[in-house]
This record gives structure tokens, sequence and C-alpha cells, in this order.
């Protein structure tokens, strides 16, 4: 552990006893200082807080403790992270994961979100931002739904399943695809900024590139749109954004 992440822990001199346990997180992280550090973030914010040392044994937790967020660190042992993000987005979508790692190279970041990973964050990093990124994921978690089945033009998409269908045939979406396309669905006839969906759907507040966001764009097109070159339910606004038509 670097001397930016020893300094965490000076800056946290007494942990506040939870009055409302909030629900607990996961934390699957194999240094047992950095353990330390992440137990007393979350509990000073009244949550309770599972450590796992280990891939194998955070996915065990997460089975049976059913958290309300992961904090997962990418180099483990028995499991890597970048496998156990894909696990647990495949056993509970709704889930967030938050990968905290010093791996900084944007293509981990965008491997990472393909995986499903709901946002990335940098060691050393500040307790406010880690702890304010968890909030904001676990708020987009418990936002109010719309119903399961969503059908427009000729798709229609099981948001609870993870299936869709274009023209009865199944049509296979990524779990980020689903994401992104029920955020649309949920903000029909909407312009909505790149930067609005990469902190929304991707759960950052910045990112190198929107590029992301469009070749997202680009295949879900590719996969609900009868004529992906024309489409007419997901446009560009040039120079705003895009637009979901239902």
């Amino acid at each position: 552990m670097s001397s930016s992440e020893v300094l965490v822990l000076e800056e946290m001199e007494q942990v506040v006893a939870p009055k409302l346990e909030l629900g607990t997180i996961l934390v699957v992280e194999d240094d047992p200082r950095m353990q330390k550090v992440l137990r007393r973030i979350f509990a000073e914010q009244s949550y309770s807080i599972e450590v796992a040392g280990d891939g194998k044994a955070g996915l065990d937790l997460f089975r049976t403790r059913h958290p309300v967020a992961v904090v997962l660190d990418l180099i483990l042992p028995q499991i890597s992270g970048r496998e156990l993000c894909q696990t647990m987005k495949s056993i509970s979508p709704d889930t967030p994961v938050i990968v905290l790692s010093a791996i900084t190279e944007v293509v981990d970041k965008v491997l990472l979100l393909e995986l499903g990973a709901d946002d990335y964050v940098t060691k050393p990093f500040s307790p406010r931002e880690l702890m304010a990124r968890v909030q904001a994921a676990i708020r987009r978690r418990k936002r109010p739904t719309q119903s399961a089945i969503y059908r427009f033009g000729e798709c229609e998409i099981d948001f609870e399943r993870m299936t869709a269908k274009r023209s009865g045939v199944a049509v296979v979406l990524t779990s980020h695809e689903f994401k992104l396309l029920r955020f649309f669905t949920e903000h029909p006839e909407r312009v909505l900024s790149r930067d609005l969906l990469l902190n929304e759907v991707w759960g950052y507040n910045s990112y190198p590139t929107t590029r992301t966001v469009d070749n997202q764009i680009l295949k879900l097109r590719q996969k609900l749109e009868p004529d992906p070159a024309n489409p007419v339910h997901l446009l560009t606004i040039y120079g705003a954004g895009y637009k979901f038509i239902p």
C-alpha cells in the first residue's frame, strides 16, 4: 500500500457508531490495511460491512449476504477481479459493483464497463469521493422502475429476465446494453447528453472519451433497429446527444 493510501487512515480518527443500518457493503480486497480503511469509511455512514480477502470468499459472501453494493479490487487470489465482476453481474445485474484499483489505463476501464462494473475509482483515493460514488450507485439501484417488459416498434425487452426479441427473434444484449436501453426507456423523447449517460449508466462523473457511449448506441442500433443506418428509435441529436423514440 502506498504512502498516499496510508494517509487515508490518518484522516479517520473516530468511527461513528451506526444508528441505523443501511444495508451490507461487500468489500473484496486482499490487503489487510486497505480492508481496515474501507471498513471505517462505510461504518461511519451506517453500513454493515463484509470483507473477503480473495475472489472465492467474495463470491460466497455475495451469494449469501446479498449486499447493496460491492467494492472490488482487481488483483485478487483465487478468482480475478475481472472474472468476479462478470460473475456477480450475471447473478444479480442490479447490484452495483464499484472497482477500486491502482490500474489506471483506459483500456482496463473500458473492459470493466463491458463486464458490467458500475464505477471505477483509482487508488490512491479520497474517502469522500469513494463514498459519494458508492451511494450514487446505490441510489440508481433503488430508483423506481417501470414494468419489467417494455415494447417498442418490433422489439420486446424483458428487463427482469434480461431477454430481448426483435420481430419475435431472440437478440443477445450485454449487461451494459440492457442498462443503457433501460435508461433510455425511462426517459423517452428526452435529449440525453453523452456526459449524462456516462454518469447515470456507467457511473462516471468524467471519463476520458465519450466514444464509449457512441459505440454502445451503435451496437444497440445494429441489434434493435429495422435499418441501423437510418434509426427510428435511437436518434442522434447532433451537438446534444441522443433521444429515444418508442
